[in-house]
C-alpha cells in the first residue's frame, strides 16, 4: 500500500499547499507582486534545470523531482496570470449583451498571452526532456494543461460556481466572460474524459513488471488527474469547496481591513460633525 499511498499523499499535499500559497501571494498588495514573481522566476529557472537533470534518471527520487519541477513551472505560469503580468491584450470585460462567436473571441483576447506562455513552456519542457527515460515532468505538465483548458472552457460555457473570490480585484473583469448555469453541454464530456484518463492511469499503477519509480510516476499522475476531475465537479456542485483554501485568502482580508476601518472612521467623523453643527445652531 505504501508504494502508492506515499506519492498520492505527496501529490495531494503539494497541490493543496501550492494553490493556497499562490492565492496568498496574489492577495498581498500589488507592490509586492514584482518581488514575489522575481523569487518565483528564480525557482522556475531552477525547476527547468532540475527537469533536465531528472529526465535522464528513472529513479524514485528523480521521479519526485521531475514531478515537483513541473508543478513549479505551472505555478509560475499561474502567478504571472493572476498577478496580471501575462494575461491578454483585452483589459476590460465583455460589452453588455455580447454573445456568440464575438463573446468567445473577447474571452480569448483576455487570456491569449497566458495561453501562449503555457504553449512555450510546454515546448521547452518537451525539448529538454526529449528522448530521456523519465518523462514524469512532461506528462504532469501536459496533464495539467489539458485539464485546465477544459476547466476554462467550462467556465466560459457556464457552471454553477465561478470561485470568483479567487480572482484578484485587477482581474474581476474576467467574470464577464463566465456564465452561471447548472451545467453546460461540454461538462459531461470533460468529466468523462478525465475519469477515463484517471482510471487508465490507476490501472498502470499495479501493472506487472513495474519498477518502484514507474509505480510512483503513475500514482502521481493518477492523483493529479483525479484531482482535476474533482475540481471540475467543484464547479457544478452547491458545496463550499473553496473553504479548503480559506487560509490562502486571508491576505485579502488583511489588506481590506484597513480600508474598512477608514470607512468606519470617516462615517463616525461625519456623524460627529453633524451633531456638533446641530448643537451650534441651537439658540
Amino acid at each position: 500500500m505504501s508504494d502508492w499511498m506515499t506519492p498520492a499523499l505527496f501529490a495531494l499535499g503539494l497541490w493543496w499547499f501550492a494553490t493556497g500559497a499562490i492565492l496568498y501571494l496574489d492577495g498581498l498588495p500589488r507592490r509586492t507582486f514584482r518581488h514575489s514573481l522575481l523569487a518565483a522566476s528564480l525557482l522556475m529557472v531552477a525547476a527547468l534545470f532540475a527537469l533536465n537533470h531528472s529526465a535522464a534518471d528513472q529513479s524514485v527520487a528523480m521521479t519526485y523531482c521531475s514531478f515537483t519541477s513541473a508543478l513549479i513551472v505551472w505555478g509560475w505560469l499561474e502567478m504571472t496570470f493572476l498577478m496580471g503580468f501575462i494575461t491578454g491584450p483585452r483589459k476590460q470585460g465583455c460589452p453588455e449583451g455580447c454573445g456568440g462567436p464575438a463573446h468567445f473571441w473577447h474571452a480569448t483576447e483576455a487570456i491569449i498571452h497566458h495561453e501562449l506562455s503555457i504553449l512555450v513552456a510546454a515546448i521547452a519542457i518537451a525539448a529538454i526532456t526529449w528522448g530521456d527515460p523519465n518523462q514524469t515532468g512532461t506528462w504532469t505538465f501536459m496533464l495539467l494543461w489539458g485539464m485546465r483548458l477544459s476547466a476554462k472552457l467550462n467556465l466560459h460555457f457556464g457552471v454553477r460556481n465561478f470561485s470568483e473570490e479567487f480572482l484578484p480585484p485587477h482581474l474581476t473583469y474576467l467574470k464577464s466572460f463566465f456564465r452561471r448555469r447548472r451545467m453546460n453541454l461540454l461538462f459531461p464530456f470533460s468529466v468523462t474524459a478525465g475519469t477515463i484518463v484517471t482510471v487508465l492511469l490507476i490501472q498502470q499503477i499495479g501493472a506487472a513488471g513495474n519498477s518502484e519509480a514507474t509505480t510512483v510516476c503513475f500514482t502521481l499522475l493518477a492523483t493529479m488527474s483525479g484531482l482535476a476531475v474533482i475540481e471540475h465537479w467543484f464547479m457544478v456542485l452547491p458545496l463550499p469547496f473553496n473553504a479548503l483554501w480559506k487560509w490562502g485568502l486571508k491576505s485579502r482580508q488583511v489588506k481590506s481591513a484597513p480600508t474598512v476601518m477608514r470607512v468606519h472612521e470617516c462615517t463616525t467623523a461625519v456623524h460627529a460633525h453633524r451633531i456638533a453643527t446641530a448643537d451650534a445652531a441651537k439658540p
